[in-house]
């Protein structure tokens, strides 16, 4: 796995080769050490690949390159996932350019497969933060991952949402992942680190240039069954992931903003053509739950023995089934006390059994 390592994060890091020359060099190869010990005629075959970057294959792996970017990898206690990974995220690997390799720091989980992506303005007002966070803590408080780019405004708080509910985040970053951009982020990056995952496909020490964040907002909305846009000029970068979100098939959501103010031009637009006006996370989360069951993405948790229950946890245990039941439904059913059920079921929840839903919907947990 080591040897494997090295030839894709050679591969990588050979000067011209972008995550399309490199699906087609793999499509035809079908391994990084294969495209390196492949004949010069065969590589100028390959479809926009021309003499000099073919030169560049040609001269073989940048040996102390490569290992210097592992050893730096190793210290920082990170790893490098690969499109040939198991753990590499299955929705990202879908889209037309998805990324070689990734630089990552913490871990990624099956379960952030279900994961809505939240951005928008790096100035922000007292509403677009709370509306933010609020739809990060909620969307985390239901299992969904909140992914974001860690950039100043928007993007910090969703972050912070998430963390708040108890769930997890992630953040793809237009630098290394050593690199902390913005510096006032320093705690955020280890609290992500510590509830979810930092990745980047940038080498080691990349600095945060202005031409990587297109090109790593491809990947936020790859990562996301669905892209929020909170707060966005008519100009914003964050418009350019709603666009990469389009292509890829994603669900399009957006907060609508104060007419007229130019913060709010971006996502107004947004809404007259087409995205999902969204006011809280329910408008979200009624979009991407069919959607999930439908492809059977269903997080699988070992089985474990029922906890002892109460007689009245009991009752209302008995009363769910899959299907998701009002709270109305289940205080009628039940004839328990309408004040103790909520507190009932908030202990069924803590105890894994069963799953909330947007309304105020119950299921238990299969």
């Amino acid at each position: 796995m080591a040897e494997d390592i090295f030839y894709w994060l050679a591969l990588s890091l050979t000067p011209g080769l972008g995550s399309i020359l490199i699906k087609r060099l793999l499509d035809r190869f079908k391994t990084p050490e294969a495209v390196f010990r492949a004949p010069l005629k065969e590589l100028l075959k390959i479809e926009g690949l021309g003499e000099k970057v073919a030169s560049e294959i040609q001269k073989g792996p940048l040996e102390k390159v490569v290992e210097r970017e592992l050893s730096l990898l190793e210290e920082m206690g990170g790893k490098i996932v690969t499109l040939k990974d198991d753990d590499y995220p299955k929705r990202l690997e879908d889209i037309y350019d998805p990324p070689a390799l990734l630089y990552l720091r913490g871990e990624l989980r099956r379960e952030d497969e279900l994961a809505v992506a939240i951005v928008g303005s790096r100035k922000t007002s007292p509403y677009g933060r709370w509306i933010t966070e609020k739809i990060g803590e909620d969307l985390a408080r239901h299992g969904v991952t909140v992914i974001s780019g860690m950039a100043r405004g928007i993007d910090s708080v969703a972050h912070k949402g998430a963390l708040q509910g108890g769930g997890r985040t992630i953040a793809v970053l237009g630098c290394g992942v050593d690199v902390i951009y913005p510096s006032e982020n320093r705690n955020l990056f280890y609290q992500i680190i510590e509830h979810g995952a930092i990745l980047s496909e940038f080498p080691i020490g990349s600095p945060p240039e202005g031409g990587h964040f297109p090109r790593r907002n491809r990947i936020i909305s790859g990562l996301s069954i669905g892209v929020v846009i909170v707060q966005a000029s008519g100009e914003s970068g964050s418009l350019i992931t709603a666009g990469y979100a389009l292509e890829q098939g994603r669900e399009v959501f957006a907060v609508p903003g104060n007419v007229g103010a130019e913060g709010s031009r971006g996502t107004n637009q947004l809404i007259k053509e087409g995205a999902k006006l969204v006011e809280s996370s329910e408008d979200i989360l009624e979009e991407i739950l069919p959607q999930w069951r439908r492809e059977g993405e269903t997080v699988q948790k070992a089985e474990t023995p029922v906890p002892d229950l109460t007689e009245e946890e009991k009752i209302l245990y008995r009363l769910l089934g899959e299907t998701p039941l009002h709270i109305d439904a289940i205080i009628r059913e039940s004839q328990l006390d309408p004040g103790n059920v909520s507190s009932l079921l908030l202990n069924l929840e803590l105890k894994g059994l069963i799953s909330q839903w947007p309304g105020k919907c119950f299921s238990k947990k299969m």
